[in-house]
């Protein structure tokens, strides 16, 4: 990983927030809200600890989400920004930011920002292939499978992207603040109304 990452973002940090994700603040169910000048507090000492260790896992969350690594990374740098101004215990990180990243590209998705432009571009300039057909159904078949995500409610779309992006029963439970019992129900059942959401957009074509 990129040292130069954790070095620019302390600066940032320091120097206020300025730029895309400037003035955030945490909100309660883990998203990045917009705040005043007196949110606005000292870095925190293990910032710098904590984006080593939880950026790998912070991105891969955010891009399976949206399926794409530069707009996962953009997330990770607005979920890192938001935690490094905030109180959240040191043992508690990990599942903090794990949840706000799925939250926070779960709202990128659901706004649509950025994404209709990018695809746009990848289907203009993708080169010719014997597969491009398969590739196309790929490419679409992804995109509606993101766009199911993004109406499911916030807390079944939240397990599902942590459970599918590697973690734990246990991990998902702790993060969420779940029962570790509870979490496999949590999962399936946002796994049929995935597939509900994705056959209702079937047989309304």
């Amino acid at each position: 990983m990129d040292g130069g990452r954790a070095d620019a973002l302390v600066t940032a940090l320091s120097a206020g927030g300025r730029g895309a994700a400037a003035g955030r603040a945490e909100r309660k169910d883990g998203g990045v809200a917009l705040s005043g000048p007196r949110e606005r507090e000292a870095v925190r000492a293990d910032l710098e600890q904590v984006f080593r260790a939880t950026y790998p896992r912070v991105v891969a969350v955010a891009a399976r989400v949206l399926g794409s690594r530069d707009e996962a990374e953009d997330v990770a740098q607005e979920v890192f920004l938001t935690f490094g101004r905030s109180s959240v215990p040191a043992g508690q990180a990990v599942g903090w930011l794990t949840v706000a990243a799925a939250h926070t590209a779960l709202n990128h998705l659901r706004s649509g920002r950025r994404r209709a432009v990018r695809e746009e571009a990848a289907r203009d300039g993708a080169p010719a292939s014997p597969d491009v057909a398969d590739a196309v159904v790929t490419r679409d078949e992804r995109r509606l499978v993101r766009a199911a995500l993004a109406r499911l409610p916030r807390r079944q779309a939240v397990a599902l992207v942590l459970r599918h992006s590697g973690l734990s029963y246990a991990e998902v439970a702790a993060a969420l603040e779940l029962s570790p019992g509870s979490v496999g129900t949590t999962v399936r059942r946002a796994e049929s109304a995935l597939r509900k959401e994705l056959n209702r957009h079937a047989s309304s074509e």
